[in-house]
């Protein structure tokens, strides 16, 4: 992150973030244990959880560090570093599974391999059922997917 300044009483990137991270937690102090709804707010609003949201929100809700980061890493929804450029999430949940996902999850991931601009993740359970194997392509959902449409998809990724 930032710490250049850019003239005097402005704020660094870290500190404007802190504060935004602050405000998402008053914005639902009324809330009855709304840790979980904060830390979606913070990932929605930058993208993911870092350390020093961690300690922010900690303070703010008079909770202890380990409290929030217990939160946090327990749950795989939450990220601990900053998204990629792309990503491809793969169902892996028993319909999908029926239909090849395993094997369409390890060829995309085989093909993307070494690329830091993609993550390629496993998910368990779009509901697309039906439609199995189902992706996401940059929030995209997509049904019925082979290796070969998945990374046609991504053709246009430079």
């Amino acid at each position: 992150m930032s710490q250049i300044e850019t003239g005097p009483g402005s704020e660094t990137a870290q500190q404007a973030r802190a504060g935004s991270v602050r405000a998402l937690a008053r914005a639902r102090e009324h809330e009855r244990s709304p840790l979980i709804e904060i830390l979606h707010d913070v990932q929605e609003q930058h993208g993911w959880v870092s350390e020093d949201d961690v300690r922010e929100l900690a303070d703010e809700l008079n909770l202890s560090v380990a409290d929030v980061h217990g939160v946090v890493s327990f749950y795989h929804d939450f990220r601990r570093t900053p998204p990629p450029a792309h990503t491809i999430q793969v169902c892996r949940a028993e319909a999908c599974q029926s239909v090849g996902a395993e094997a369409l999850h390890s060829s995309v991931s085989d093909a993307l391999a070494g690329r830091d601009d993609v993550e390629v993740r496993e998910v368990f359970c779009f509901g697309n059922c039906a439609l199995g194997p189902s992706v996401a392509v940059d929030g995209v959902l997509r049904g019925r997917q082979s290796a070969e449409s998945v990374l046609a998809a991504t053709e246009e990724w430079v």
